[in-house]
């Protein structure tokens, strides 16, 4: 769902418009509050990431942090900008700590369909309600027929997602469900975009260039001794990313 404001100039003329949109990001979760101690892993873990997480947005999760822990945001912000790390908001967290992320410049983010608390006013009594329309049906896969070229994105959202074909060098496929690659995943995977920890991510010929399912990732040189080239299937096992030879 989205929604639109246009700004018009008096005679009708646009000048800009805001709309909703939903974008997937990476989620930087903190389990210590020491710049210090943090930075520097931080740093080390993105510059052996593949190229395009560089000056990639993330989110800031402080949801394991003691709601008591002080953190220093603006010298994180610092720090992480000179790693060729972008910080563009929170997520969950204390209201503390929240507050203080926001002064710093990091607003709190919410996730798609999260609940946010709306104004109140004192008005005359309203009118009824509408009855709310039935949602409309749920779409569960999305198949496309062919390869994914290098930079193209495909995102099957609230669904999984089938391809018929090769991911190649520099393409991303994304779905909120399960990722199938019926032939080579060469560029990036992304399953359980919606946070869903059981969708899995399956390749008849698995050799990528990152594999992430809900929020965790591996990328090309941390696949350790999965089986590169064979049929896979990679699934979370807590947190940790586990790859499992098909057949």
């Amino acid at each position: 769902m989205s929604a639109q404001v246009a700004n018009l100039r008096p005679g009708g003329a646009e000048l800009f418009r805001l709309r909703a949109a939903n974008f997937s990001l990476l989620v930087l979760r903190l389990l210590d509050p020491r710049i210090e101690a943090i930075v520097p892993a931080i740093a080390d873990q993105f510059r052996r990431a593949p190229g395009f997480l560089r000056n990639a947005p993330i989110a800031i999760g402080l949801d394991d942090l003691d709601p008591d822990a002080s953190v220093d945001f603006p010298v994180l912000i610092q720090e992480l900008r000179a790693a060729a790390i972008q910080p563009i908001g929170t997520t969950g967290g204390s209201p503390g700590l929240r507050s203080a992320a926001l002064s710093a410049g990091l607003p709190p983010l919410r996730s798609v369909g999260e609940a946010q608390e709306a104004p109140v006013f004192t008005a005359a009594p309203a009118a009824p309600a509408p009855e709310p329309e039935p949602p409309a049906p749920a779409r569960r896969t999305m198949v496309v027929d062919g390869s994914v070229r290098a930079g193209q994105r495909i995102w099957a959202q609230g669904a999984d997602l089938v391809i018929n074909g090769t991911v190649n060098h520099g393409a991303e496929v994304i779905a909120d469900g399960n990722v199938h690659v019926w032939g080579t995943l060469k560029g990036r995977a992304v399953a359980g975009g919606a946070e869903d920890t059981e969708a899995r991510v399956f390749a008849l010929n698995f050799d990528p260039e990152l594999v992430s399912i809900a929020g965790y990732y591996a990328v090309r040189d941390g696949l350790g001794a999965a089986p590169i080239g064979k049929p896979v299937q990679a699934r979370l096992v807590g947190e940790s990313m586990r790859f499992d030879k098909l057949g």
